[in-house]
């Protein structure tokens, strides 16, 4: 495997060869035909339970399928039901409402069908319909507060990306349009590392970082954009080379993935923990605790060590860190990596709390964008407060506006930020021509 490296041309050193090869040994299963085996069935299940957690007995689940697959069941005693799967594909779940007791109803008319892909058969995936009081008996400050804790997660994730999107474009002057697929990348690394080779999530998912910071952030910059920085590339003819190179990853995600949303199994259908008026999962609480930790060591990178510093430097002035015996492409490689690896963990918590596609980094990177507008272009603190606010306008705005809209109020404020205060909450004016 080593010769065959030589033979392209890839004069690695050995310890990025042998991440490449570890890449390729992990991947290569997915690529290659397998023979066919004798697989146990899938079972969709689940409970339905009233807002007290008290089971509810003979509420109608009705399941359909491809091929024209359709089973009828009805919750047990103790609110469970199942279906066993015989097939792969798509299935679609839904709750008859009007067998619910009087005093219950869905939290969120729109989840009376669950939708769950079947890869693999022998896997069994829990569906859960959200029960309680109902929508229209939920008082407004019950919705507030339960939209605000999903804004300040929202916001942790936004955060996550938007400051590896400012600290590359402080560094280097890039806007990149292809910094969405740092996210998908590390979905679908999670996905295959936990659900096709089998890791614990809580090993796959900082494998998935690692790898993502790899490919996404060393090898990405060594081979597209240090070659383009020596030839002395314009920044707009490399914003449209981000651009190309966003559509062509998304588009190579979809040949080699396909479409459809995938879960992972461990962790599809977790019941939320109550805390007063607000409702979180566990894997929420792991994640977000993960996250905030994550952004605090970033910024104690930049604040405190002798790299982040020079970062400050290269971004500042970049001739004059040179002249000043700052080795800039060193502390631009370094940059990549670390804004990588903190895109890559915002896609492991979309991942885990609402499955992987190949539109996921595109789902997210006009929110990206309009967070690190918002706070500041190039300013690490800004890109937080930005993200934050942008989660909570989000969640916040639903109490107003259909669910379907909410992501338009991203591009409201957005074109607002850069009509009244282009520099941003945080940033500094700066004079032009």
């Amino acid at each position: 495997m080593t010769r065959s490296l030589n033979l392209l041309g890839l004069s690695l050193p050995a310890v990025y060869r042998s991440a490449l090869l570890f890449i390729i040994a992990i991947t290569s299963p997915f690529f290659l035909a397998t023979p066919a085996q004798a697989e146990t069935p899938t079972k969709l299940y689940g409970v339905v339970t009233d807002s007290e957690g008290a089971a509810i007995p003979g509420v109608g689940i009705s399941v359909v399928g491809p091929d024209g697959f359709s089973a009828n069941v009805s919750t047990d005693e103790q609110g469970l039901w199942e279906v066993p799967i015989l097939s792969k594909g798509g299935f679609s779940a839904t709750i008859n409402v009007d067998d619910l007791p009087e005093g219950q109803a869905l939290t969120d008319p729109q989840k009376s069908t669950v939708k769950a892909n079947v890869f693999m058969l022998g896997v069994d995936l829990r569906l859960l319909f959200p029960i309680g009081p109902g929508v229209a008996k939920a008082s407004l400050l019950e919705r507030s507060a339960q939209l605000t804790l999903d804004g300040i997660l929202l916001g942790l994730v936004i955060g996550l990306a938007a400051l590896g999107l400012s600290l590359i474009f402080g560094t280097t002057g890039l806007t990149n349009f292809a910094h969405g697929e740092i996210l998908t990348l590390a979905g679908l690394l999670t996905y295959y590392l936990s659900a096709i080779a089998g890791l614990p999530v809580l090993i796959a998912a900082p494998l998935a970082v690692i790898l993502g910071a790899f490919i996404s952030g060393y090898l990405q910059d060594r081979y597209l954009w240090k070659p383009l920085r020596r030839r002395g590339t314009g920044l707009i003819a490399m914003l449209v080379v981000s651009i190309g190179f966003a559509i062509f990853l998304r588009y190579f995600f979809l040949f080699i993935f396909g479409g459809d949303t995938r879960q992972l199994p461990q962790y599809a259908g977790q019941a939320g923990l109550e805390f007063g008026l607000v409702n979180i999962t566990p894997k929420s609480i792991l994640t977000s605790t993960i996250g905030v930790f994550f952004l605090i060591g970033a910024t104690l990178w930049l604040l405190r060590t002798r790299m982040g510093k020079a970062s400050r430097a290269v971004a500042d002035n970049p001739a004059l860190a040179s002249a000043s015996g700052i080795d800039v492409q060193r502390v631009i490689r370094a940059v990549w990596i670390l804004g990588a690896a903190l895109a890559s963990y915002a896609g492991v918590i979309v991942t885990l709390n609402q499955g992987v596609s190949f539109l996921m980094g595109q789902d997210m990177l006009l929110l990206i964008f309009a967070a690190v507008t918002l706070g500041g272009l190039g300013t690490a603190n800004g890109a937080i407060v930005g993200s934050l606010i942008i989660g909570l306008f989000i969640q916040l705005s639903t109490l107003f506006i259909p669910t379907e809209l909410k992501y338009v109020g991203a591009l409201i404020v957005l074109i607002l930020i850069l009509v009244i205060r282009p520099q941003g909450i945080l940033g500094k004016k700066e004079r032009i021509g």
